[in-house]
């Protein structure tokens, strides 16, 4: 009795049998979508709390600089402040119109770790108006200066 699609002369099948192969996929498949770990939908974010502090410094209306210190300190114009007072003056400074320029200078010294959390919080608010400056004081790589 011939199998379908084949012939039944004596021959043996040259053709492959693809069932196993498609079992074996299915299996593979099935244990790849097991081993997926479930995707959380859940976001930690630690909000800044509110301060009514008069010492907060006020955002200018034409600029605004930030100052990292070696000490990570973050000073905006030139006071001290924490990184929720900077998400604060962000938002007051996003909220103006028009809106003002705002500088990013580290010291020479200072962290990049600490330059570069500083550096994701501001890409965070989206400013249109960001330079960087006081580049000029970095030594130039291979000079030995």
């Amino acid at each position: 009795m011939a199998m379908s699609g084949g012939r039944d002369d004596g021959e043996p099948m040259m053709d492959m049998n693809m069932t196993p192969l498609i079992d074996v996929l299915l299996v593979l498949l099935i244990m790849f979508i097991i081993t997926i770990p479930v995707a959380t939908h859940a976001v930690s974010i630690d909000l800044p709390q509110p301060t009514d502090n008069p010492n907060t410094p006020e955002v200018d209306p034409v600029k605004n600089k930030i100052v990292l210190t070696t000490d990570e300190q973050i000073l905006w114009n030139g006071t001290s402040i924490s990184e929720g007072e900077l998400v604060t003056n962000l938002q007051r400074s996003v909220a103006m119109t028009p809106e003002p320029e705002t500088q990013f200078e580290p010291v020479a010294n200072a962290s990049y770790d600490h330059a570069a959390r500083v550096l994701n919080i501001i890409n965070g608010f989206g400013l249109t108006r960001f330079g960087f400056v006081g580049n000029e004081q970095y030594r130039q790589f291979g000079t030995g200066g």
